[in-house]
This record gives structure tokens, C-alpha cells and sequence, in this order.
């Protein structure tokens, strides 16, 4: 197995004497051979199968002879958009233009097009006819079938049709793809590859679609929304590898669209050995004089010891590509994988992040996931915990701890998101005290999302009381370990369900916190998640109930101008929204007033011969108030330095 990074040109192809390459794998991220890079993952694995893979990475989609610089594989192309969907990586929620991608050298944006997978498809079709296109990663993967486009704001068919590819490999991947890749060097046609899980294939043989749970057609799905949130629900409810049916959704002229079940979850053998491939750990040496890959600082010092999340966010996409039932390492493969990153020249004796998707999800949910996989109509967190929910950090602190023990290692961070809702199912405290003590770094992230119950229902996150319960137990515990550590609560405007009423009340939660978050994080409608189906729909497709839906930009504005209220710049704004939510009580000099009057009307007020409070007035009523008023501006400063 080669220890090298894969060929990129003709020239390492001739000094690794390779006449001609098995598969080209195209890729809109720049060539980073390491773990936290899906192309890595997979072309580590295909290698190691014995296939020869190269790499064509951010081609110039312009230029028909950028797709042929390797030459035509034996066995097909492979494509994939990146680590990030490409629109998500070109636009901000508001549609405008992003200035940097992480995922390119230097951080310059305009190394991919807009719909990467589809555009580098269409590319390599127009020189190669007839060779196999296999199509993956999170924007294949979360397009596999019909879907809301957000930035066009219109139904598109699956990526399947419109890339002109032949199979998606969706989720991970691993199983897949070697399954295809063999199937392919056996000589098996790629049109006759319909059998292997994990893959979503185009017939018009109806012999095909006989066992096939069938879905509303495209016309049908465009007609009315009703029929694409029935469909929608039915996709999700079909994500489990053990209960989850083939689908099939029907196109003009007998044409279908068919998703096979997702593939197994990978074992723990096969979880270590996908992370034991020979990655270089670091970008190709091309990139050093433009000063490297940004992407790769968030993850080089980084362990994943996880994947999947039963934790079920409305908006989280995970469910479509990870699956819930979650998949780990053991603890003998990151010991191993962090000893060995002890020994890079810029290792400083910190490990930034040991986690996944959420860090604290180390097992499945309960033990019949494994044998009968999920509950497709049920969540295991939410509304409430199942009853058969295990919480148990045992095995996840044994690991901090061992890490903790590894020479050269000074300390161990935990970055990624902490689920504080199955943190509180667990009765011992050992864990979380011991993240208090030893993994955070003054302030611990954690995603409550909004504070309105209605609107937490509707995220599918937890009821507010939960976190506020979180929220005083981190308080006692950081005082029993003699610690000052903050919470950093992410913040969500315009999730479907919130309307100004609900955004008000965010608004007052964070008055009385004493806290402003410098950036809030608007609702992004992105391909297969829930969230985006009710922005799509006005539906709820759990329920087929009505949901409120702000979709107008002003009062997007407003909400988000609402979370940080007291920037002068959002005056205006959080005026208009509180006058249009009837919420004119919060516009005075009062100590729960979120802004003060304008100039003019104070004088109006003073002309009718209405008393405005002075200064020392306010001031006197805040002593008044107590010590409550005087804590929340510590907090507020103290906020302010962190952040600083």
C-alpha cells in the first residue's frame, strides 16, 4: 500500500509505473490526504482493496482537457462536491456571494462552480461517453432523490438525472463503494450494478421497482406540497439499515429513480481500520506556496471517535447521511492515531477536539439499534428520553482520561457540540464534572437553539426547562471545582414555527442573561433535513400540520436584528419588530425595556406633559432591582473579554 500521496499528474502516474489509473476521483475541495476529508477516506479504501486510484482536484470546469489530465480510468470516474455542499460553500443564508473557501488554497473563493457535482459530471460526459460516473458526498448524497433547491427556490429532480452520472454512493460510503468497485472489476455493467446498498440507481425496467415502496412522482411532488412533505416523511422514516425499504420515485416515460436500503453501519473493526490507512495527514504539497489548506487547522490536532447522532435536530441532515445509530472507534485506534500526532514537528501539546457529530454519543441509543436498528417514528430524545434510552459517558471518560495520560499531551479539548439533554439523562456525574475540570477552555459551546417550547418542538430539540436545569447544574459544578467558566449558547432566527412573538421572546431571555451573541445564525434551508421540508411545504411533515413559516426577508431581518438588539445598527429594526408584535412595553427607559424611545418621541411625551425617567432615575430603579441587574452586566463583560 503506497505511503505516498495519490497521483495527481501523468508524471506521478509514470514514477509510481502506472499505465492507466482504475478510478479518477474528482473533487472540488483541494487534495487533502487525511481522515476529516471524505475523498481521503475513499480513496485510502479503494487503494487498500488493491484499485489505483488519482485524484483531479478543483478542475477547470471551463476547460474540457482539465477532466482528462489523468487520462480514461479502467473502471469509472468518481465525483464529489467536497467536504461541504457547494452552495452552502458559495452562499450565506441571505444568498450573497461567501469571500472564503476553507476547502481551497489560500482560502480563495471560485476554485468550484455552483452545483459542483452536476458541472464536473456534464464535464467529464462531454469527453467520456460511456465511462462510469459514481457520484458522492453530502451534495450527491442529500440530492438523491427529488429535493427543495433553496437558491433557485424551486423542486429539482434527483441529482441522479441531472448529473448524468450512473449510481450515488450515499451516506459514508465505505461499503458501497468497494462493493461497486468490485463489481465493476468483475466486469459487471454499471447499469446491472442495482443491487448494493447504500447506492440509488435509474431504470425504466419495472421489474426493478416490484418490491420498491413507491413514492409520489416528480410530477406529482411539483403539483402539490402536500404530496412532497408525504414523501419527504416517508424518506425519513426509511433511513434505518435493518427496517429501511427500497424506494422508488417514478419520472416521465417509465422512468425511475430508485434508492436502494442504506448500506450497514460499519463495525468497530472496520471504523479502526478506515482510520488506521496510511493518510499523509496534511494537504498535497502543491498548495504550500499558496500558504496551504484553512480546512485542515480545525481537524489536524483533532480525534473522531464517533459517528452518527441519534440526537435528531429538525435542521440537522445527519439522519439522511450518517444515520442515527452511532458508530465508534475503539479505544486502542485513537490512543494509537493521537500518539502518532504527538510526533508532528507543530503539535503543541494540545488535542483540540476528540468527537464527532456530537461528542458525547459513544454507544447506540439502547441496545435492540445493533440487532433491529432505530424506531422509524420515534426519536430517542425527543419529545422526552426514551424509557430505553442508556445514558452512560463511562466509556467515553475512560478515554479522555487515557488521553489525558499520553506523553507530551498537556490538554484535551472537547470542541465538538455536547449533547447537555443526554447529559442530564445520566444519574452519574463524573463525566460532566471531569469536562469542567480538565476539557474546556474557559467557555463550553453548547446549541439550546431558541427558548419558545413551540419552537423547539418544531426543531426538534428539547423543551427550554431542560436546559435551564443544564444550565444550573454547570453553574454548581464549575463552583465545586473551583472554576469560572461561561456557556455559549448558539442561537437560531427564523427556524419555520418562530414567529416575531417567539423571536421577542428570545430577545427577553437574553436581556435577562445579560448576553449578546456576536453572530447569530439565521435558518439555512438546506437539502434533506426536516427543517427544510416545512420551509418548502408550511408543513410539518410528521404531522401534516400547518407551520408558521417566516420567509420574507424584512422579517428575517427583524428577527435576527432582535438577537442582538442592542447594536445601534439594528435600532430600527428592533423597533419596527417590537411595534409589530404589539411588544411597545419594551421600548422605554424601564430596566426590562430592550431599546430606549426615539429622540422625537421622548420630546413628544415631554410636550404631553409625560414623564421620561431620567438617568439617575433609571439607575435609582436598577439599584432598586438588586443584585440580579448587577450580575447580568458582569456577565455581559465578561462575555465581551472571552470573546475579545
Amino acid at each position: 500500500m503506497s505511503t505516498d500521496f495519490l497521483p495527481v499528474s501523468r508524471q506521478d502516474m509514470e514514477e509510481k509505473g502506472i499505465s492507466q489509473l482504475d478510478f479518477v476521483y474528482v473533487i472540488g475541495d483541494a487534495y487533502v490526504d487525511h481522515p476529516s476529508f471524505g475523498h481521503a477516506i475513499i480513496s485510502r479504501l479503494l487503494e487498500a482493496y488493491g484499485f489505483q486510484v488519482g485524484i483531479i482536484s478543483q478542475p477547470d470546469w471551463k476547460d474540457e482537457k482539465s477532466i482528462s489530465v489523468l487520462g480514461e480510468p479502467r473502471l469509472g470516474f468518481l465525483v464529489s462536491a467536497g467536504n461541504m455542499d457547494s452552495m452552502v460553500n458559495h452562499y450565506t443564508v441571505s444568498k450573497k456571494r461567501r469571500q472564503k473557501d476553507a476547502y481551497s488554497p489560500g482560502g480563495v473563493m471560485g476554485k468550484r462552480p455552483d452545483n459542483a457535482t452536476i458541472v464536473y459530471c456534464n464535464l467529464i460526459r462531454r469527453s467520456y461517453k460511456h465511462t462510469p460516473i459514481i457520484v458522492g458526498g453530502i451534495e450527491a448524497s442529500l440530492r438523491r432523490l427529488a429535493h427543495y433547491d433553496y437558491w433557485s427556490d424551486s423542486l429539482k429532480r434527483s441529482i441522479l438525472l441531472d448529473s448524468g452520472a450512473d449510481l450515488i454512493s450515499y451516506g459514508m460510503g465505505e461499503h458501497s463503494i468497494v462493493e461497486i468497485a468490485q463489481a465493476l472489476d468483475s466486469g459487471i455493467a454499471v447499469k446491472d450494478i442495482t443491487f448494493v446498498k447504500g447506492t440509488v440507481y435509474k431504470t425504466r425496467n419495472p421489474e426493478f421497482v416490484r418490491d420498491a415502496v413507491i413514492l409520489p412522482s416528480y410530477d406529482e411532488l411539483k403539483a402539490d406540497r402536500k404530496n412532497y412533505a408525504k414523501s419527504f416523511y416517508t424518506q425519513y422514516c426509511n433511513t434505518d439499515p435493518f427496517s429501511g425499504k427500497k424506494l422508488a420515485e417514478p419520472y416521465g416515460g417509465q422512468l425511475y429513480v430508485v434508492q436502494n436500503p442504506v448500506a450497514m453501519p460499519l463495525t468497530q473493526t472496520e471504523m479502526d481500520d478506515v482510520y488506521g490507512l496510511p493518510y499523509k495527514r496534511t494537504w498535497h504539497p502543491s498548495y504550500d506556496a499558496a500558504g496551504g489548506i484553512p480546512a485542515i487547522s480545525e481537524v489536524k490536532f483533532s480525534l473522531v471517535s464517533n459517528r452518527g447522532c441519534f440526537g435528531g435536530c429538525s435542521f440537522c441532515a445527519l439522519t439522511f447521511h450518517q444515520g442515527r445509530i452511532i458508530q465508534t472507534r475503539s479505544h486502542d485506534s485513537i490512543l494509537l492515531e493521537a500518539q502518532q500526532m504527538t510526533e508532528d514537528a507543530d503539535f503543541k501539546g494540545y488535542i483540540h477536539d476528540v468527537g464527532g457529530p456530537t461528542a458525547n454519543f459513544r454507544h447506540p441509543a439502547c441496545k435492540k439499534q445493533l440487532e433491529r436498528g432505530v424506531c422509524p417514528n420515534k426519536q430517542c430524545l425527543f419529545p422526552k428520553p426514551c424509557k430505553n434510552l442508556k445514558a452512560d459517558h463511562s466509556d467515553y471518560l475512560s478515554l479522555l482520561r487515557k488521553l489525558r495520560k499520553i506523553p507530551k499531551v498537556k490538554k484535551v479539548f472537547v470542541r465538538s457540540g455536547i449533547r447537555f439533554d443526554y447529559l442530564m439523562e445520566d444519574q452519574d456525574d463524573s463525566f460532566f464534572r471531569e469536562l469542567i475540570k480538565y476539557h474546556i477552555s474557559g467557555q463550553l459551546k453548547v446549541a439550546p437553539e431558541h427558548v419558545s417550547d413551540a419552537v423547539l418542538q418544531k426543531m426538534g430539540k428539547p423543551e427550554h426547562a431542560v436546559y435551564q436545569r443544564f444550565v444550573e447544574k454547570y453553574k454548581r459544578l464549575n463552583q465545586e471545582e473551583g472554576k469560572n467558566q461561561f456557556l455559549v449558547p448558539y442561537l437560531m432566527s427564523s427556524h419555520p414555527g418562530c414567529s416575531l412573538k417567539e423571536a421577542v421572546k428570545l430577545a427577553e431571555y437574553l436581556r435577562d442573561l445579560g448576553y449578546m451573541p456576536e453572530q447569530v445564525q439565521d435558518f439555512y434551508p438546506t437539502p434533506s433535513t426536516i427543517s427544510t421540508c416545512m420551509y418548502y411545504t408550511g408543513l410539518d411533515p410528521r404531522t401534516m400540520e400547518p407551520v408558521y413559516v417566516p420567509k420574507n426577508p424584512h422579517e428575517k431581518a427583524m428577527q435576527r436584528a432582535l438577537i442582538q438588539y442592542r447594536k445601534p445598527q439594528n435600532y430600527e429594526l428592533v423597533r419596527e419588530a417590537l411595534l409589530r408584535a404589539g411588544r411597545q412595553d419594551l421600548i422605554g427607559y424601564g430596566p426590562d425595556c430592550l431599546i430606549r424611545p426615539r429622540a422625537s418621541e421622548s420630546e413628544k411625551n415631554r410636550k404631553k406633559g409625560v414623564t421620561v425617567p431620567s438617568s439617575a432615575g433609571r439607575s435609582a430603579r436598577v439599584l432598586e432591582s438588586g443584585r440580579s441587574v448587577k450580575k447580568k452586566k458582569t456577565i455581559r463583560n465578561t462575555h465581551s473579554k472571552k470573546k475579545r
